[in-house]
């Protein structure tokens, strides 16, 4: 049901042929890198919180991860996860096949600059075994993000 709301999505930006599907599952980053051969970073790992009541998407390089002191200072709120069995019916795709594409229309997506140094970017497609490739001038026009944000770090640092 997500791939194919993310296809329909893709479709008005005739990038729908771009999905990839894979016969191993690639909703960890590891197990994504693998299924595509490509490098942890990447990887587009869409992560779902809650602010003020409502849930926002943060597409974010698949080698780092969220620094809660840089979360605090830009939403201005404790970085809260959405609970995993919640995740669906506030974003629109199930854990695993998160993605910045094809979500419901009142959660708001942000880029963060972790994803900047890269050219080409793999989010997921709306399952657990599923990518679409992307430059990241593609994914800026194609997740209609809100903004660009700094509000994570490099995992190990």
């Amino acid at each position: 049901m997500s791939l194919l709301k993310v296809k329909e999505y893709l479709k008005k930006y005739n990038s729908e042929e771009r999905i990839m599907e894979f016969p191993v599952t690639s909703a960890t980053v590891k197990d994504a890198a693998l299924a595509l051969k490509c490098s942890e970073e990447e990887i587009v790992k869409t992560l779902s919180f809650m602010v003020d009541d409502k849930p926002i998407l943060i597409a974010v390089a698949g080698d780092y991860k969220i620094d809660n002191s840089k979360f605090k200072a830009e939403f201005h709120t404790k970085a809260k996860m959405i609970p995993s069995d919640l995740v669906e019916d506030l974003i629109g795709h199930a854990v695993g096949g998160v993605c910045p594409l094809g979500v419901k229309e009142d959660v708001d997506i942000y880029l963060d600059i972790s994803l900047k140094k890269l050219k080409t970017v793999y989010p997921a497609a709306g399952t657990s075994n599923s990518a679409v490739k992307l430059t990241l001038e593609e994914l800026e026009k194609v997740s209609n993000y809100k903004k660009w944000v700094d509000v994570c770090k490099k995992i190990g640092e």
